[in-house]
């Protein structure tokens, strides 16, 4: 459920050449109506698979940041003046790069989950047809939520807390976010090791919560990992669409879903590391007595038999090398 704290919509026009705003002189009341967008907009969002991650940027000239820390310290809270604040850095950017035709910029503070989040995102209008109650066909307008292509999140409570990345930003195509995310004054934060480790945890996931057969979701997993290090060899970036496609052609969006969802704060585009790939299909671990290594498939043929019970792992079909060091040393006899 997105409890919505504070809510706003301006307007961002575009005259021959020049960028204005048309500032609301009011906040939004929690309807139904807005409820209902707001919740359809948090979905539409989590589900598009080209974003990126990051924080605020130390660089001077962008503004955000101090306007929206002047907003969480403010006892007022007046997202108003918050906001109209925010519409006047996103004019200068959009004026400084002629990115934009412009639209209603909404802009939502919410809280989901214990979690604040403030959600900004440039809709157009689009035009359809409804029927009236006289059977007649008329031309109506309304939002096209579908599509928006410039929107960004940042998660206040993450950013109290000292968390290395809080804001996230629809990529788009080649630089066409870059005065989206120039706004919002972020640095991409790119870590390939650390996002091609949240990258299998997140592949992981889906096969269990798709419930995989073992065998499936072994071959799903192994898959990946061959995806990914072919990717990695050629130094290109993994894009999840494209990811997705190759592994579940069928029902690619699905996976796209899983993986683009924002909270699993997933970076799409970047070069997967390879070493990380590895616990995709291996398994491994060891105290200061023991080390083991062994890969998925190994449980799948009962080479390796784990007992969840009695917290014991069983190894079968000892190569015969240790098997003689052993029986050397005069063990396995009681």
């Amino acid at each position: 459920m997105n409890e919505i704290v504070a809510l706003a919509i301006h307007d961002l026009e575009r005259r021959e050449g020049v960028y204005k705003v048309q500032a609301a002189d009011k906040q939004l009341s929690v309807t139904p109506t807005t409820q209902r967008l707001i919740d359809e907009l948090y979905d539409l969002y989590n589900r598009r698979a080209s974003k990126s991650h990051g924080k605020f940027t130390a660089a001077e000239g962008y503004p955000t940041q101090a306007q929206v820390r002047d907003y969480v310290d403010d006892p007022e809270r007046d997202f108003l003046k918050l906001t109209s604040r925010m519409m006047e850095t996103l004019r200068n950017q959009a004026q400084a790069r002629s990115a934009s035709t412009g639209g209603h910029v909404l802009f939502a503070h919410f809280r989901r989950e214990t979690r604040d989040y403030l959600l900004v995102a440039i809709i157009t209008d689009k035009l359809s047809a409804a029927l009236t109650s006289q059977r007649d066909v008329q031309d109506v307008r309304h939002l096209d939520l579908d599509g928006f292509r410039f929107a960004g999140r940042i998660n206040l409570t993450a950013w109290a807390n000292g968390e290395e990345r809080y804001i996230s930003f629809l990529k788009g195509k080649g630089d066409v976010s870059a005065y989206f995310q120039h706004f919002l004054g972020c640095d991409s934060v790119v870590q390939d090791r650390v996002d091609t480790s949240n990258l299998v945890t997140a592949l992981k996931e889906f096969v269990v919560e798709t419930e995989m057969p073992e065998k499936e979701g072994n071959e799903f997993l192994g898959k990946a990992k061959a995806i990914c290090e072919r990717v990695s060899r050629a130094r290109e970036e993994i894009e999840f669409d494209a990811l997705a496609n190759e592994l579940m052609p069928k029902d690619p969006k699905r996976l796209t879903d899983h993986l683009a969802h924002t909270d699993r704060g997933l970076s799409d585009r970047f070069v997967p590391d390879r070493r990380a790939l590895a616990s995709l299909v291996r398994f491994r671990g060891g105290t200061k007595q023991w080390k083991v290594e062994f890969d998925r498939d190994a449980v799948s043929n009962r080479s390796v038999i784990y007992d969840a019970a009695a917290n014991t792992l069983t190894l079968t079909g000892l190569p015969d090398d240790l098997v003689e060091q052993l029986k050397s040393e005069g063990l396995g006899n009681g």
